[in-house]
């Protein structure tokens, strides 16, 4: 994967697409993220399948320094995807070979979200001694936002589990200013033509936590994604992002800016932060 980002890095169009997803999780978090075998883009155009396969095409055939790896640009197909509740994207396949080892390769990509505050630009590290990509990225904010709306959107019927693990590794790696993620998650909700819920999502409540064939889910979505680290328990992972999201969402359902501060782990402090703990149950 890191070979066709820095091929992407190397071409014309590098500033088309926003480094999303799994990829980018393990940019933030480190270790303990869920492994990917896929890579996700955000398209900053929306394109067609037949012009994503061009694009793609291209970018396999950008000179680059040698490193072993052969894409084949014959190789590439597309299809159009449900990526979400809401969006359609495009599903890019192709393949290559490193030695005698065959190589697989999937892109999604999807197109018109807003990402708060901005592109951040990154040089993603690499496991080979080769130069690193260097590329647009996601930020954590708009990353949270988008799962977050998927909770509430897909309320009782949830079962993406990984958007749980994601929000809670992100929770505890990264900081967060109150006012660019309410931002972020007012401007996904608006986006998405989702209403800002005054009360805790179903997926975030107790109930939701403690439902046994959730549990079950949970412990088998775990162990599939390889989580490293301690045991992960599914109702100290929701009640852990409730602390940390339901007092914005009850700040933006009321109408009032969310100006706290929160450090790695948690929690809110600051002015919106001293009334934290009362703004759920």
């Amino acid at each position: 994967m890191e070979r066709f980002l820095y091929r992407l890095s190397r071409s014309d169009h590098r500033d088309q697409f926003v480094l999303k997803g799994a990829l980018m999780l393990q940019f933030w978090g480190g270790a303990l993220v869920r492994a990917t075998k896929d890579i996700d883009l955000l398209g900053r155009e929306t394109v067609s399948v037949p012009e994503l396969i061009e694009v793609v095409r291209s970018c396999l055939r950008t000179e680059v320094p040698e490193d072993g790896v052969r894409f084949h640009p014959e190789s590439v197909v597309g299809e159009e995807i449900r990526i979400d509740a809401h969006y359609d994207g495009v599903r890019v396949r192709c393949s290559g070979s490193l030695g005698n080892a065959r190589l697989h390769l999937q892109i999604d990509v999807g197109f018109g979200d807003v990402i708060t505050p901005g592109t951040s630009s990154l040089v993603y590290p690499t496991l080979l001694d080769f130069e690193a990509p260097r590329l647009l990225g996601y930020t954590p904010e708009t990353a949270i936002a988008e799962k977050l709306e998927a909770m509430v959107v897909l309320d009782r019927a949830n079962s993406r589990l990984k958007d749980f693990l994601d929000i809670w590794v992100l929770s505890r790696k990264q900081q967060f200013v109150g006012e660019i993620l309410s931002t972020a998650i007012g401007a996904t909700f608006a986006r998405r033509r989702t209403p800002i819920p005054a009360d805790v999502p179903f997926a975030l409540s107790p109930a939701f936590a403690s439902d046994a064939a959730k549990q079950v889910q949970w412990r088998a979505y775990v162990r599939k994604a390889r989580v490293q680290g301690p045991a992960v328990v599914l109702d100290e992972v929701v009640g852990e992002i409730r602390d940390f999201l339901m007092p914005v969402l009850t700040s933006l359902a009321k109408g009032q800016p969310f100006d706290a501060h929160w450090p790695e782990g948690g929690p809110w402090t600051g002015t919106s932060g001293e009334d934290a703990e009362h703004a759920h149950p």
